[in-house]
């Protein structure tokens, strides 16, 4: 028999009468299983022992009210008060959804040792040809998924360095972010692009521009290089970075070796997220393509630089990035150069700021 409705059971009321629910306890302290919780319990599970305090006290048994108060259904609620019990707190974490029962790979023995002996006497046949050679020499039908599953694991490559190199550029290219899924902001030094630009020698022999744009200024910075070593252009963002004064968010980049290993750890290590172009997409870089173009057509093939003499072409690059970043016009800005716009940009931003702070 359950108690009547609204009927009191000592310290315990049954609020909600067709429930066989458990009693509620009104009238306890629960210090104790809150800091057993927090010894126990993942942070997870702890929010949801605070479901099942605050039912079991300010709520007062009212499931509605405690749903309310953290956001979450009804339904989701009683599941997890179903599953409280003070003895084992355990019961509040998150249980596995792996399936008892995994599917095992249908490979017997003697199909590895087929594919292995036609995999050596024909090192250069892909699986679809090796399908049909393992079907007339054992008159046996075999899946091409079993075949390169084969391969795979007892690395059956005509080349294993070079296929492990595959591998690995497989991986970091799984591990890129593309640009395409950044959600750009207007706002200053949120997104830098950079690039490189190679420049041909008239002796024979190339140098590397290293150029960077902001995405929403259009403040730009360059500088050449010797070589497009990840190491100089680990010494391209440190410079970039003392420019803008540390405030770059994001940057993108192209996929070049130059922007991996230490250039990678760089940007690990300033808090910067690096952004990748997609392969063969120069779309992806309008902006720094558009002032790539300018810096070669205003600057490179005007200049008396010569490009071989680095100290010298920086000098004269400096002196032109000057011009380009406190005097030159921008359609894109309406006329202004990248520092008369940062100015208005940052006099707005502090006049929204101070008329926040007034009262009307």
């Amino acid at each position: 028999m359950y108690a009547e409705r609204g009927e009191k059971v000592g310290q315990f009321e049954y609020k909600n009468w067709y429930f066989s629910g458990k009693p509620i306890q009104t009238d306890r302290d629960w210090n104790k299983t809150r800091l057993l919780g927090q010894e126990k319990l993942s942070s997870v599970a702890l929010l949801k022992l605070e479901w099942i305090i605050f039912y079991y006290s300010l709520g007062h048994g009212d499931a509605t009210s405690t749903a309310k108060q953290f956001g979450i259904t009804r339904q989701t609620f009683h599941k997890w008060l179903r599953r409280f019990k003070e003895q084992d707190l355990k019961g509040l974490e998150l249980k596995s959804r792996a399936p008892f029962k995994t599917r095992k790979r249908d490979i017997s023995l003697l199909q590895r040792i087929r594919v292995k002996k036609l995999r050596t006497k024909y090192p250069r046949y892909g699986k679809m040809k090796l399908v049909s050679i393992y079907k007339q020499e054992y008159l046996e039908v075999i899946s091409s998924w079993k075949i390169q599953k084969i391969i795979e694991e007892d690395r059956l490559y005509f080349n294993s360095i070079l296929q492990q190199k595959h591998w690995r550029r497989r991986l970091r290219s799984i591990k890129k972010q593309k640009i395409t899924k950044l959600i750009k902001e207007k706002k200053v030094n949120f997104l830098w692009h950079v690039d490189t630009v190679i420049l041909t020698l008239s002796s024979g022999g190339y140098r590397y521009l290293i150029t960077a744009i902001d995405e929403v200024s259009k403040l730009a910075y360059a500088r050449l290089y010797s070589t497009h070593s990840s190491r100089n252009a680990k010494d391209f963002l440190e410079r970039l970075v003392y420019v803008t004064d540390q405030k770059i968010i994001n940057l993108h980049t192209d996929n070049g070796s130059e922007f991996q290993k230490e250039f990678e750890e760089a940007c690990r290590y300033l808090s910067i997220n690096q952004w990748y172009s997609r392969p063969h997409t120069p779309k992806d870089n309008a902006v720094l393509e558009r002032f790539n173009r300018t810096i070669q057509e205003e600057f490179v093939e005007m200049t008396e630089a010569d490009p071989l003499f680095i100290t010298d072409f920086n000098n004269a690059l400096t002196d032109w990035l000057i011009e380009y970043n406190f005097h030159r016009p921008h359609q894109t800005l309406d006329y202004k150069s990248p520092l008369v716009y940062l100015d208005s940009y940052y006099q707005t931003k502090v006049s929204l700021m101070y008329s926040s702070l007034t009262s009307s």
